[in-house]
């Protein structure tokens, strides 16, 4: 398997460090608001990476922090007159509910800053006895000058680089590029004690302690999106890096980003979309496919017309799951016959070119083209009569492949009494003489593959 690794800027072949194990860790949010739709992307992009390691045989680690304490934490907590604590409790809570609509999985361990504070304080105090690290007030800082490859991941000299977000200037930091480890406390602002006095962790550190404690000095994979090569997984590495005098990552992953109607993200644009909002319009499924429908390392488009596109495959990918599921239950318990066996004979191809997709950086794109190969194949072989045998391969292919990219878990019950609710809606608005929305059911219906036919005895639906 191949990697873009950002630190060598080339396709690396993936080594483990230990074998048969990965241990990963990627950036999770600050919890202060739902997640929108930029950090939806490395969310699944990740989480298919970890379900592909598996799928190989891989033990896989997974580590994904939470970000609790903040001063975007302390300003939204005043807004709503809670207590930081309370705000992060309940926006992650609101994380995982939006998470499982995307199908993405549970970390390993899912770390919080504030539950970290000793082993934060223990790591700042390792850094100021190596003396790359020092006590400005109340403040400690890290000294950029003293770790001398300081930038090798962004690629630029210490002198061409501009202070990163969260920092804020102040004249007792030696060199501006300097960034905070530990931030005194300002009146009314939650603080935990320490030998600087009483204060909170600075950004950064958080994750290069809990990378460590979970996972070791050394790590396989860190990923997150391209907004965090600088500065904070730059920061991480001086920070790891420093204390333990080991390389902190082995490959370094970064998604590309996403820009909303061709133009980037922002909330003055009014283009910025929290997950939750879409969620009102869109199942998020048919948003993790549009995620996974282009190469992760590409920017990539994000508009209502696209995700409308990704809403048809999808319903073409469940249509030829549950045609199958349909198909089995009547079939045949017999040997395949020969047309049969020829069909059983292509399978496997589907399967290792899913598998040299993935192999190639994670190119999600190819992989999710086989499978719509695979169906226009299940497509024109299964017209009925069928072995048990010859179905069962076909839809444990499909459905395995599927699986990897974390698509198609909804069962085949649970869709047609989504079926059966709108049949019924549509019937309500027939009595009512709501002709345009009658209609307009029955054509998102045919849309996805579904055929009503009215008769004396009441409404019959069917697959095509």
């Amino acid at each position: 398997m191949k990697l873009y690794n950002t630190m060598t800027k080339t396709k690396e072949e993936f080594v483990p460090l230990h074998p048969g194990e990965v241990r990963m860790y990627s950036c999770g949010p600050t919890v202060y608001n739902y997640f929108h739709i930029g950090n939806a992307r490395p969310f699944i992009i990740f989480d298919v990476f970890r379900r592909y390691m598996e799928y190989k045989g891989y033990k896989v680690t997974f580590v994904q922090n939470f970000t609790d304490i903040d001063d975007k934490m302390i300003l939204r907590a005043k807004e709503e007159g809670v207590t930081v604590k309370e705000l992060a409790e309940k926006y992650i809570e609101e994380y995982f509910i939006d998470a499982d609509a995307l199908g993405i999985r549970r970390a390993s361990v899912h770390p919080k800053a504030t539950e970290h504070i000793e082993d934060i304080i223990r790591f700042i105090q390792q850094l100021l006895d190596k003396g790359l690290a020092y006590q400005a007030g109340r403040d400690v800082y890290y000294d950029t000058a003293a770790f001398e490859e300081y930038g090798k991941l962004s690629g630029q000299n210490l002198e061409d680089l501009e202070l990163g977000a969260r920092i804020d200037i102040s004249d007792i930091e030696k060199n501006p590029m300097d960034f905070v480890l530990w931030k005194g406390q300002k009146p009314g602002e939650p603080a935990w004690d320490s030998p600087w006095g009483p204060g909170r962790p600075g950004w950064h550190i958080e994750c290069s302690v809990m990378s460590t404690k979970y996972l070791g000095e050394t790590i396989d994979i860190h990923s997150g999106g391209q907004d965090l090569i600088f500065p904070h997984h730059e920061n991480e590495i001086a920070q790891s890096e420093g204390a333990s005098g080991k390389p902190f990552a082995r490959y370094w992953l970064h998604n590309g980003y996403i820009n909303i109607d061709n133009l980037k993200m922002s909330k003055s644009l009014g283009n910025f979309f929290t997950v939750r909002e879409i969620a009102g319009e869109f199942d998020l499924e048919v948003v993790r496919l549009f995620m996974l429908s282009s190469h992760y390392r590409n920017p990539i488009n994000f508009s209502r017309e696209l995700l409308e596109q990704e809403q048809s495959a999808l319903e073409r990918l469940y249509n030829a799951k549950n045609n199958l599921e349909t198909l089995l239950e009547d079939a045949p318990d017999r040997p395949a016959e020969a047309a049969e066996k020829q069909f059983l004979e292509k399978l496997p191809r589907f399967t290792a070119e899913f598998e040299q997709a993935m192999e190639d950086d994670i190119n999600t794109a190819d992989a999710i083209g086989v499978i719509f190969d695979l169906v226009r194949e299940i497509n024109t072989h299964f017209t009925g009569g069928q072995s048990a045998e010859t179905i069962r391969a076909a839809l444990d292919t499909l459905t395995s492949l599927t699986g990897i990219l974390g698509l198609l878990k909804k069962q085949k019950g649970n869709l047609d009494a989504e079926i059966e609710e709108l049949i019924e809606k549509r019937e309500q608005a027939r009595a009512e003489k709501n002709w345009a929305l009658a209609d307009s059911i029955r054509d998102e219906l045919k849309k996805q593959g579904i055929v009503l036919e009215d008769t004396p005895q009441g409404v019959r639906w069917k697959r095509v």
